[in-house]
């Protein structure tokens, strides 16, 4: 239920673009509503040590703080949790935390003996923080919501790439969705039912921890112009390889859809040197400027969707009624011809 005149938003150093590009999209969606920055200051001490302080009133406020927690991945956790405690302290009214990459959601699971399951670990400091509510998009699991005990909304980015596909491409029936491993099947289906095309698994087998040794195309992709679809592309050695056995195997073209555009290491250079026709990511994490330099790969925003749903969260309306894409066209409307 609505409780205060309008939410609060309060960006940290991730990404702050986003939390700008969000605040304009909210208040040309709403019309009554003018929506500028809380004023506060982030700064460091010179043993690093992260400070807050809030210069206005937010007693009584339904706040919302803009954060990706990316590389750096402890920095951005810390200044995540010192805000909110800051937030808490100042009698915020509710506190969400805005998370459009959730970092060490890698680690979901105790895949060894004596490892930590750090995905838990940072949802149990986030609630301590003071944080009442996460809104995120595309979890690395799905199960990183049951480690809280508070709500989460996990947004999904295959609407989005839906309306980029049909925009992109005229003859559906030429598409093939792929998974670039087992794990990931059921979000290159949720794509490939979304945009009526088929779907073929690439199943990779590992020598050692971040190499791997063999690739094989399960489906037929002769022909095709293939959509690679992942949640994350961290050091892209699994997607450009993915992609070249594609090509191996008789596709047509190659390209790839990630949420998350971790692009660490040599990634895009390695991009760059790929089959890849062209990588499409979202803006959750802050493109650096070789990423931005780099002429196959290509930025969709996240701002209309997530902008969307801070506003029906505050209003107490659906978030979920952001996947179906009647919903989302209007509010991607000029970026899309809805084709």
């Amino acid at each position: 239920m609505q409780t205060t005149t309008q939410p609060k938003l309060m960006s940290g150093n991730a990404n702050r673009p986003l939390t700008e590009e969000i605040s304009r999209r909210m208040s040309s969606m709403h019309h009554n509503m003018s929506l500028v920055l809380v004023d506060a200051r982030i700064e460091r001490f010179n043993d690093a040590e992260i400070f807050v302080e809030v210069f206005e009133n937010v007693r009584g406020e339904d706040m919302f703080i803009i954060q990706p927690t990316s590389n750096p991945a402890n920095d951005n956790l810390m200044e995540l949790l010192i805000m909110s405690d800051a937030l808490r302290r100042s009698s915020a009214q509710r506190i969400t935390a805005v998370i459009p990459y959730f970092g060490y959601a890698r680690q979901d699971r105790r895949t060894k003996p004596r490892t930590p399951i750090s995905a838990k670990l940072v949802a149990n400091m986030l609630v301590g923080a003071g944080v009442e509510r996460v809104l995120t998009m595309d979890l690395h699991a799905a199960q990183i919501q049951g480690y809280f005990d508070i709500p989460v909304d996990n947004l999904y980015a295959s609407p989005i790439f839906t309306l980029d596909a049909r925009d992109r491409h005229d003859d559906m029936s030429k598409i093939t969705v792929v998974s670039p491993d087992v794990g990931g099947v059921a979000r290159a289906r949720e794509l490939a039912k979304r945009i009526g095309a088929s779907l073929v698994i690439v199943d990779k087998r590992r020598e050692k921890e971040g190499e791997v040794a063999e690739m094989t195309v399960i489906g037929d992709v002769k022909g095709q112009k293939c959509l690679i679809v992942d949640d994350i592309c961290d050091t892209a050695g699994t997607l450009c390889k993915a992609a070249a056995v594609l090509m191996e195997n008789g596709a047509e073209e190659v390209s790839a859809y990630t949420t998350h555009g971790v692009l660490s290491g040599p990634a895009v250079e390695r991009i760059g040197k790929s089959v890849l026709r062209e990588l499409v990511i979202t803006d959750t994490i802050q493109p650096t400027k070789a990423v931005l330099a780099e002429p196959r790969i290509r930025i969709v925003p996240t701002a209309p969707i997530f902008a969307k749903a801070i506003l029906n969260i505050w209003s107490g309306t659906s978030v979920s009624s952001l996947f179906n894409l009647k919903t989302l066209e209007p509010i991607y409307e000029g970026l899309y011809n809805g084709n």
